[in-house]
């Protein structure tokens, strides 16, 4: 029974983690500026914020925050800030010299505690993910699951999360494709901040129309 439950639950997984959004975004940015190491801790953050969807999931406070549509505007008006300002640094970036991979000068000055906050709060703050988690436990997982599986469950998609964007900025700093990558990286990382301003611009829409109807 768990088996089949665990592997749609793995097939709606990848889809979701292999879509372009924010994560894609301060992934590819984080691990072209900055290197392999500093890719991965992004990583490692968005994985573990994984783990806050999948807490409130199983204790029921994501249905408090569908429940309570102000609760839900803030988190969207949070989120919308927290990738705008992403967006306007990745927006800035300035050309960069010819460099081998993992040597860029702002690799050594960029800390891993920093890589993983910035990896963290990009999925924690990702409202989408916290109706992709809303949608899976109220529906995919049945109500009688015991909560141990349910934990399981969200250990393997942090787990998941954590190696498919850990490969990605592997593949990034592949050295054939890093030295095609870095001439234009500036440019690259200019297209992810348009992303990022982009989906923060959608949030305050979605906050706007929000607030109307709760008005």
């Amino acid at each position: 029974m768990y088996l089949e439950e665990f592997m749609i639950i793995a097939l709606y997984h990848l889809m979701a983690v292999a879509s372009p959004g924010p994560d894609f975004a301060v992934t590819i940015r984080y691990s072209l500026s900055y290197g392999r190491r500093i890719g991965r801790w992004v990583s490692l953050g968005i994985g573990t914020g994984i783990l806050l969807h999948v807490a409130y999931s199983v204790l029921g406070i994501a249905l408090v925050i569908h429940r309570y549509q102000w609760v839900y505007a803030s988190l969207l008006l949070l989120g919308a800030g927290y990738l705008g300002w992403l967006g306007s640094q990745a927006i800035r970036s300035a050309p960069k010299g010819e460099l081998e991979p993992g040597s860029a000068p702002a690799a050594g000055e960029f800390s891993a505690g920093k890589a993983f906050r910035i990896g963290f709060f990009t999925n924690g703050l990702n409202v989408k993910a916290t109706l992709f988690f809303l949608v899976l436990f109220s529906t995919v997982i049945a109500p009688e699951t015991p909560t141990s599986i349910k934990i399981g469950y969200g250990l393997y998609m942090a787990v998941a999360t954590a190696v498919w964007f850990a490969g990605l900025a592997t593949l990034i700093n592949w050295p054939p494709l890093f030295r095609r990558l870095w001439r234009i990286s500036h440019w690259i990382d200019r297209v992810m901040g348009v992303a990022l301003l982009a989906l923060s611009l959608k949030l305050i829409v979605d906050w706007l129309r929000l607030i109307e109807v709760l008005a």
